[in-house]
């Protein structure tokens, strides 16, 4: 009995384990807090991915003739687009995406009018709905979201973790069809399976919880060192060599076995050990920090060849001012934007967006924006350059990367602006006399994702004075610390704030907008944005009498 009195007695066994306690205690709350950030981290980033399916998807669907599939006509046009969406829904492993014509009295019916099934993404058992089969809305989560989408919202998800219908845990991204006039005629969903979040969810707490346990366990053997060294220990000679060694960073001779006592024996070990494994950690550290200052060189010579490809020095023409930036959310970015002269009265606008962050979508990055200059020098229509870049990226893209792009070909002499969005952020207008309006556009498919796929141009007129404003989705996107994004009406309050400035002048404002409403918060995507004044074009001297 007498150890155990003697273990009673002993003060640093109790100050340890109230040590460990505490390491416990902090490493449950930061577990916990962990867990909840990688699950929004999850859910924003699944959220985006999804919205962009289902928006490439809608460019499918002709939002002109819902009401004629339901009656029976245009069923030539109805068969193509069913395959395009039985197509799609395999090629992008989602497991369902439908079409709905959705009653506006209460929300709580709808008619289905495309429905394509993948029931091998997650072993599910959903039955294909036919053309005109009605049923009740699921739930009033639902008609909140159909009665948001139909006044104006641009998309809503609806996660399901836990399902009580059999179903896999998956989310629903909704997003709206309209028609020539932009108004919404029918809705289209797209619903992935989230399986991913349990198998990344349990190895992330499982480590969180391995790192708890490897700092608890040194953290108390350190806190029982030193308790035993600044309590049982003779502390003077401990002090003065502690001392000495600070000030020289080098062993003189080893304490050794001072005192006649086990414990004083073991405190002189402790010490000699201590001194030794400083000096090769400081070797250590010398030679990791000399590799990461190297790798860290590397990297910015990487950034610099990066923002060295995008232009610096912008055309000079009285018919138009032009002005882009690009910050990368990370040391070197995905985004590219880009403005060439293609002859004296073309002028051809690039902005793009990778699928990725970092080296690898630089690298793509760079392919991408090469592949756009080569051939719009080639020649042709936007519609037949974008085409043709989509293939070359097509045949070499084994890491399944993507991107969005949007492409105009501007005629300088009159204004006349040819499009094509490729699954890209719709522009912003700002006419003469007035104010920035958002450019509704239909969207291509995103270039990278399918072989074959062709793209439609459109038009826009430019008039003297007009402003046109480009952007990648690091805009609208871009969040504060509270997780609430820019947002497109704060975009074009601030663009109306700056409309009079010169092109330099409105993305530079926007630019200052962005980073005082972010504040300190990490920046999670990159943000590249590209701004042209049209002035019209040049009066000649005839013109001038």
């Amino acid at each position: 009995m007498k150890w155990l009195n003697k273990i009673r007695s002993d003060m640093s066994i109790y100050l340890t384990a109230g040590i460990i306690l505490l390491l416990v205690f902090f490493s449950i709350i930061v577990s916990i807090i962990g867990t909840q950030v990688f699950i929004g981290a999850f859910k924003k980033e699944y959220s985006t991915v999804t919205y962009h399916m289902a928006d490439s998807a809608a460019a499918f669907v002709n939002g002109d003739h819902i009401d004629e599939y339901l009656a029976g006509y245009e069923m030539q046009e109805y068969n193509q687009t069913k395959k395009d969406l039985d197509s799609l829904c395999k090629n992008m492993n989602v497991s369902l995406i439908y079409v709905i014509k959705v009653d506006q009295s209460d929300y709580g019916r709808f008619v289905s009018i495309f429905n394509s099934v993948n029931n091998l993404v997650d072993n599910s058992k959903y039955i294909e709905w036919e053309l005109g089969f009605e049923r009740d809305t699921t739930n009033n989560e639902y008609k909140d979201k159909y009665n948001r989408l139909y006044h104006g919202s641009q998309y809503e998800t609806v996660f399901r973790f836990n399902t009580n219908d059999g179903s896999r845990p998956h989310i629903t991204t909704i997003v709206p069809i309209k028609d020539i006039n932009l108004d919404v005629v029918a809705l289209l969903c797209v619903q992935r399976p989230i399986r991913e979040f349990a198998e990344a969810t349990m190895p992330f707490i499982l480590l969180i919880i391995l790192g708890a346990l490897v700092l608890v366990i040194p953290s108390s053997i350190l806190a029982g060192n030193l308790l035993r060294k600044f309590v049982i220990h003779p502390i003077n000679k401990v002090s003065e060599e502690a001392t000495r060694f600070a000030k020289e960073h080098k062993i003189e001779k080893p304490l050794g076995e001072i005192g006649h006592f086990k414990t004083i024996q073991n405190l002189s070990k402790s010490i000699d050990s201590m001194e030794s494994d400083m000096v090769n950690y400081v070797d250590n550290l010398t030679a990791v920090t000399a590799e990461k200052e190297k790798i860290n060189a590397s990297l910015d010579i990487a950034a610099t060849i990066q923002q060295d490809a995008l232009p610096k020095v912008f055309p000079d023409r009285k018919e138009f001012e032009i002005y882009g930036s690009m910050d990368p959310a990370k040391q070197i970015g995905g985004d590219f934007y880009n403005c060439m002269l293609v002859d004296d009265d073309h002028l051809a606008l690039i902005i793009a967006d990778v699928s990725d962050k970092g080296i690898p979508a630089a690298l793509f990055m760079e392919t991408a924006n090469t592949l756009m200059c080569d051939n719009i020098m080639m020649g042709g229509s936007p519609a037949d350059i974008v085409t043709r870049v989509n293939e070359r990226i097509c045949e070499r893209n084994s890491a399944n990367m993507f991107v969005t792009l949007w492409l105009g070909i501007l005629q300088i002499s009159t204004g006349e602006l040819v499009c094509v969005n490729a699954g890209h952020e719709d522009p912003i207008i700002c006419r003469k006399g007035k104010e920035f309006e958002i450019v509704k556009e239909k969207h291509g498919l995103f270039i990278g994702g399918f072989e074959g796929t062709k793209y439609k141009a459109h038009k826009n007129q430019l008039h003297n004075g007009d402003i046109l404003f480009l952007y990648t989705d690091g805009l609208p996107e871009a969040s504060n610390s509270k997780n609430k994004m820019f947002g497109f009406e704060r975009i074009t309050e601030t663009l109306n704030k700056y409309k009079d400035k010169t092109a330099q002048g409105i993305v530079d404002g926007i630019r200052k907008s962005v980073a005082s409403f972010v504040g300190k918060a990490p920046q999670f995507d990159d943000l590249t944005i590209l701004c042209i004044r049209y002035n019209g074009p040049e009066k000649t001297t005839s013109q001038k009498a």
